[in-house]
């Protein structure tokens, strides 16, 4: 029933109840009384999951504070990205669902993908331990962008110099062009009167991340693009 999903996985269940139990929604289990849903496994697979990315981190990003390296985990290990993982090997076909989430379309809705695909973790890890979970994980890391969110760049960039005893940055419109409903603005951040970055956006919340990101950027606190 589930070669198709353990094709992709390239991981075999010796226990395949472990799969079933992982892929079984809390909707299905209280309508068709089920003892087990996959929330236990959840709770398990997503601490797998954030010691395998940690200790990935710590490796790969030996220069980085751990400031940074835990919003680049944060980002690594987000519902979002779960969810593409999820969605990318199909997860939603397998699932057992109520009908009531069948009919409301919960084989494609991003919690339930997310927290099946930490469910997941947690039976491979059930099933053969960690180093079998750790490999998973692995072949997923490698194809994934080491970064930290965009929303996070302005607070990273006052975390990393506050840490260093300097001010706050500062932000400040340079110029602005284009029609009202579609204008640039561009934003320069700096601090105690020194540029540390520029950035263009559609608003100006946009462009204060984007001079955020250079500035860090340049300061070599996040990974090169």
């Amino acid at each position: 029933m589930f070669c198709d999903l353990e094709k992709v996985l390239e991981y075999t269940f010796s226990n395949k109840d472990i799969l079933r139990e992982a892929l079984t929604h809390k909707s299905y289990a209280a309508e068709f009384r089920h003892k087990k849903d996959n929330e236990r496994l959840e709770f398990l697979g997503d601490s797998v999951l954030g010691m395998v990315v940690a200790s990935y981190l710590y490796k790969l990003l030996d220069t980085k504070e751990e400031g940074v390296l835990s919003k680049i985990k944060a980002n690594l290990v987000s519902r979002r990205n779960l969810y593409f993982w999820g969605s990318q090997l199909q997860l939603g076909q397998y699932m057992f669902l109520g009908q009531g989430e069948i009919a409301s379309g919960g084989r494609q809705r991003q919690s339930i993908i997310s927290n099946a695909m930490e469910a997941v973790i947690g039976a491979v890890y059930l099933d053969s331990g960690f180093e079998a979970a750790k490999i998973l994980i692995l072949k997923w890391l490698e194809t994934q962008k080491i970064e930290i969110d965009g929303g996070d760049y302005k607070s990273i960039l006052q975390e990393y110099l506050q840490k260093r005893g300097k001010s706050v940055p500062e932000y400040e419109v340079v110029s602005t062009v284009g029609p009202e409903h579609d204008k640039t603005f561009t934003v320069v951040v700096s601090c105690a009167g020194k540029e540390l970055g520029k950035g263009k956006g559609h608003n100006k919340k946009a462009a204060q991340q984007s001079a955020a990101k250079e500035a860090l950027a340049r300061y070599n606190a996040l990974s090169k693009k």
